[in-house]
Parts: structure tokens; C-alpha cells; sequence
């Protein structure tokens, strides 16, 4: 191990991407933990500071986790989303039984809330408007991986079983096509990377400079009238999201008009 002194690139980033290529060809395996930062820093021959700051880096890409006490390990595998919301919606407007086998969600609380900007601009409501919120939270089994809310307007749930605070053996989007009287039609998703609130930080476990993947679902009626309006929220390093679509065959040239006269 060492690195380049004259080299256009920091110590530190040498040193991440040398840990880095070790990682990727098994050196260390996911739940592994790394030699202590003297101890790396003795095989670079470098200070400790410029290993720490190796290390942070790899953490905010979420290659690594520190765990206090103990020491700092390679992350498990990262997360595939091969769907966006649409998985909540199957094949056959069902549960996607894959997802359900890798993840576990966990309904957190029920109840009004107060509608952030995006969610009252998708409903067409002023910001800070009452509204039914249900949140949730997804773990695998090491870790949580996802922090999310799916908000309604109170004059559609009413008295229904959107209001209870019990999670229900079908998708959400069932329950409520049936507390609603109204049938999901059409949806957008829309993806923006930010840094993560405090509390996201918190609830996932991740450093407050570690980007996030934030997506913004709005699910339509027949009338284009929203029905519910469902917020996401992963750590970006760990997260990969891929679509898998068609690409339409060239069309044929059109058959030429004998009677149009070229020139």
C-alpha cells in the first residue's frame, strides 16, 4: 500500500480508492471490519488524519459504516430498487411479493399532519394545511432503508380505515381505492438528491452530509384529481434505482404518394 506524493490527487482520495479496489476484490467482505485507522495509516505511512478522512469519504459513498466502539466495517450490499413506485401497483395491481420478501416496512404513525410545500402544491392546498398523513419506516435486516409518508385529504378518509393506526394485508393503495370510492388511474414520480434533515439522518442512520435519493409520488383519479400523494426518502449511496423498458422498433418510411410530384 502506499501512495503517490506527487500525484494531482489528495492523499486521502489515494488512499480511499485504494481501500475501495481492496473492497471490490474481496479483501474485506460485506460485515467485515477494517484494521484500525493507525494501523492503516501505518501501512500508507501517512498521519491519521488523512486516513480518518479516507475513511469519512468512503462512509458518505456508503461503501463503509463506523460503529463506535467496535470499529468500521464494509457495508452489506447495496440496495437495488428495479421499480420506482409502480412496484407498489405489480404486475397485476398487487403487492410485489419480491419486495415484501427483502423488506420489511413498519407503519410508524397516523394522523393530521401538516402538508410540506410539495405535498399541499401536488393536492393544490396552502402550505401547512391539515392533512391525513400515514408514515412509515423500511428496514432490511441490518438497517433501515427507507423513511416515507403517504398523505390524503381529510374529506376523502373520514371515518374510513385510512384514519386507524393498523397496517392492512394489502397494499395501501387497495384500502384506499376502497375508503375512497375512487380508483388510482395514472401517477408521476419524481426523484431529486438533497441532503438529508436531521431527522432522516437520524431515523437512517446516516452521516448529515450523506446525500439522499427523495422521491415525490402523486397517484391520480380518472379526473386527474390527486388521490394521494406519497414521499420517499433513501440514503443515494446505497440506493440504485433501475428501469428495465422497451425501445420502440425504427418506423417503417412511409410508402411514398405516386401522384406528389418531387423537385
Amino acid at each position: 500500500m502506499q501512495i503517490n506524493p506527487g500525484a494531482a490527487e489528495f492523499p486521502h482520495r489515494q488512499i480511499a480508492a485504494q481501500l475501495k479496489a481492496q473492497i471490490r476484490r474481496g479483501d474485506w467482505g460485506p460485515g467485515e471490519r477494517l484494521p484500525s485507522i493507525p494501523a492503516i495509516a501505518e501501512m500508507f505511512g501517512v498521519a491519521k488524519q488523512t486516513v480518518q478522512r479516507a475513511v469519512d469519504q468512503l462512509r458518505v459513498e456508503g461503501i463503509l459504516i463506523t460503529k463506535p466502539g467496535s470499529g468500521t466495517y464494509v457495508r452489506g450490499t447495496r440496495r437495488r430498487l428495479n421499480r420506482l413506485s409502480r412496484g407498489r401497483y405489480g404486475g397485476f395491481r398487487g403487492y410485489h411479493t419480491d419486495l415484501a420478501a427483502r423488506y420489511r416496512q413498519q407503519l410508524v404513525s397516523v394522523g393530521r399532519a401538516p402538508a410540506p410545500p410539495e405535498v399541499a402544491d401536488a393536492f393544490g392546498v396552502a402550505d401547512g394545511t391539515d392533512l391525513l398523513c400515514r408514515r412509515h419506516l423500511v428496514r432490511t435486516e441490518d438497517s433501515p432503508v427507507e423513511v416515507g409518508a403517504s398523505w390524503f385529504l381529510p374529506a376523502d378518509t373520514a371515518g374510513t380505515s385510512l384514519e386507524r393506526a393498523e397496517a392492512f394485508g394489502r397494499p395501501l393503495y387497495q384500502e384506499a381505492e376502497e375508503a375512497t370510492g375512487r380508483r388510482y388511474v395514472s401517477a408521476t414520480d419524481t426523484i431529486s438528491a438533497r441532503q438529508p434533515s436531521r431527522e432522516e439522518a437520524e431515523i437512517l442512520q446516516i452521516r448529515p452530509d450523506t446525500p439522499v435519493l427523495h422521491l415525490l409520488h402523486v397517484a391520480y383519479d380518472g379526473q386527474r384529481k390527486p388521490i394521494e400523494v406519497a414521499q420517499a426518502t433513501w440514503p443515494g449511496p446505497v440506493t440504485t434505482l433501475t428501469e428495465e423498458y422497451k425501445i420502440p422498433a425504427p418506423a417503417p418510411d412511409p410508402t411514398p404518394d405516386p401522384g406528389l410530384v418531387l423537385g
